[in-house]
């Protein structure tokens, strides 16, 4: 990083004792308007010190010596400049009397630094960053410490040490040793580039070491269910209890598009009462902390209205009852095989039923379905469409009969 001004000067330094006839000799390092002073070790005698040259005056051998040597100092300054600009890093007066006291800055360090940034997401919980998202990063910095230790047998390393092979070890590590898929590997990286590209920007490290690898997903087909399937859910009875108190949250979802934690988190409050003057729900969702704005339909009301009197729900004001997302998964097993659903049923899932079987197969526009699911952009909801062959079907069938009529009418 070039500096805008530089300058050196050579001067005697003022000593305690006015009386002396012998001063120190010092210079003066000035960058950018900021200065810092070195002593050369040397004296002069006042008398025969040229201010303008800012050296000894005289052709006495030991004069000749000591120009030498504030010769050679100047020349080792501007070595030291020359040096910090070649390894760009940022040229002060501080920097250069540093380079020429031998003090070393400390290397930063690549945990350090991943520490510091998770300090900072979690100091911005609530604002910035939902939980969830800090819970990642501080999972993703856990990989990044114990890939560490199984490739380098080291607790942390330098970041100027970070490059390709690095990145394409720390792949391998993740899908072989910690058993990652693709696209869990690609999201464990993602974070891991963002704190990588903070060095960069802070010159830490001289290039992008991720510049070659590319973080491509696979597409994976989201499963939902259809709407048969949809069906006997909710209308298979249970004998027990907690089957129905899941399934019947599982469906709220499925008509709501909400995500278990939304659910989990979901208060009488938070629903009002809409533009149509029909009750909707109003919350920001906890994985994005974008806003969701949905009105509730008929299946919904239905069961909020069945808990309303629920003891946890009087008590705490959440709008249902939810268990934890462990026991809600485990017991979607069961209705999985009550239901003769071969598909693995878990709470996403009912996500992904809103978006297809609810609202998309039903020609509700994607703008609405991405906004009642708060995506930031309508490219996340995109990926739904592509599992519209049930849609696919419809249309085709309706084009088929529009042909057969054409026919006709032609003949």
């Amino acid at each position: 990083m070039l500096e805008k001004s530089f300058g050196l000067m050579f001067f005697l330094k003022q000593p305690k004792n006015q009386n002396e006839t012998l001063r120190s000799i010092y210079v003066k390092i000035t960058v950018d308007g900021k200065a810092t002073e070195l002593s050369t070790k040397r004296k002069c005698e006042i008398a025969r010190w040229n201010i303008a040259a800012g050296r000894e005056s005289g052709n006495k051998e030991s004069t000749k010596e000591l120009n030498y040597y504030l010769d050679t100092l100047e020349q080792m300054i501007y070595q030291a400049k020359r040096s910090l600009n070649d390894s760009d890093k940022l040229v002060t007066a501080q920097a250069i009397k540093d380079v020429l006291n031998g003090v070393t800055e400390k290397p930063k360090m690549i945990l350090i630094v991943f520490k510091h940034h998770n300090d900072q997401m979690k100091a911005l919980e609530g604002i910035d960053f939902a939980k969830g998202t800090i819970g990642r990063y501080e999972i993703s910095m856990q990989h990044t410490r114990d890939f560490i230790k199984w490739m380098y047998k080291v607790d942390d390393k330098p970041i100027k040490e970070l490059d390709h092979e690095f990145i394409s070890q720390y792949a391998f590590w993740l899908k072989t040793i910690r058993k990652c898929n693709h696209n869990s590997t690609m999201k464990y990286l993602a974070n891991f580039k963002k704190v990588v590209l903070i060095c960069v920007k802070n010159r830490w490290l001289p290039g992008d070491p991720f510049a070659n690898f590319k973080l491509t997903k696979k597409a994976v087909e989201k499963v939902a269910l259809t709407e048969a399937e949809l069906k006997r859910v909710i209308e298979k009875k249970f004998d027990a209890e907690r089957l129905s108190l899941v399934r019947d949250i599982f469906v709220f979802s499925c008509y709501t598009g909400l995500a278990y934690a939304d659910v989990k988190n979901l208060k009488r409050s938070d629903i009002k009462t809409g533009i149509d003057e029909k009750e909707w729900i109003f919350i920001n969702r906890q994985k994005t902390n974008s806003a969701s704005h949905l009105p509730l339909l008929a299946q919904a009301r239905k069961i909020l209205a069945r808990y309303k009197e629920h003891i946890k729900c009087l008590n705490t004001d959440v709008a249902l009852p939810v268990l934890t997302n462990q026991k809600m998964n485990a017991y979607l097993k069961e209705i999985a095989d009550n239901c003769g659903i071969k598909e693995e049923l878990t709470f996403h899932i009912a996500r992904h039923t809103f978006a297809t079987t609810v609202t998309l197969n039903n020609g509700v526009p994607m703008e609405s379905v991405s906004k009642m699911l708060g995506h930031s952009s309508i490219r996340q909801t995109q990926h739904y469409a592509k599992m519209q062959n049930y849609k696919v079907s419809k249309d085709m069938l309706l084009l088929e009969d529009n042909l057969i009529e054409k026919n006709y009418q032609d003949n």
